[in-house]
């Protein structure tokens, strides 16, 4: 296993009240529903990661992407990641399925009535929505 953290991209995209999610099929948080993300890449911007990652995984643009949260995250151990949490609009596009070997199917949900179990760091985000904290350090 890899002795330094890993850096990761989290983004909630947001439209008509409802966000977008998918139940992640693999690694850490297998079951859980999850927003877009993944690994930010060697001199790529947040919001090059957030743009490409969402292309990638559903297919669709976002816009308006700004910072959400932070966390220094230890909790699947030996892995350890700095995660970054992004919001964005979505911008166009209709959501598709591209890494069914990874993700569930996509779907929106109302931010009043999200699905469970919810990933660690999507639940993170809308910890971060509710309460306004932004660093969470020691997960």
């Amino acid at each position: 296993m890899n002795s330094e953290p890993r850096v990761g991209i989290g983004i909630l995209i947001l439209k008509d009240k409802k966000t977008l999610l998918g139940l992640r099929k693999h690694s850490h948080g297998a079951n859980t529903y999850q927003s877009p993300g993944g690994h930010l890449e060697y001199m790529e911007s947040f919001e090059q990661c957030a743009k490409r990652e969402v292309m990638e995984e559903c297919g669709i643009e976002i816009e308006n992407i700004r910072f959400l949260c932070v966390a220094n995250v230890r909790e699947f151990d030996p892995k350890h990641y700095v995660h970054i949490g992004l919001t964005a609009d979505w911008k166009s596009g209709e959501v598709e399925l591209r890494e069914p070997e990874k993700n569930g199917p996509w779907g929106w949900y109302s931010i009043d009535n999200l699905p469970k179990p919810m990933n660690f760091f999507t639940s993170l985000a809308f910890k971060t929505l509710k309460e306004g904290m932004t660093y969470f350090d020691g997960l």
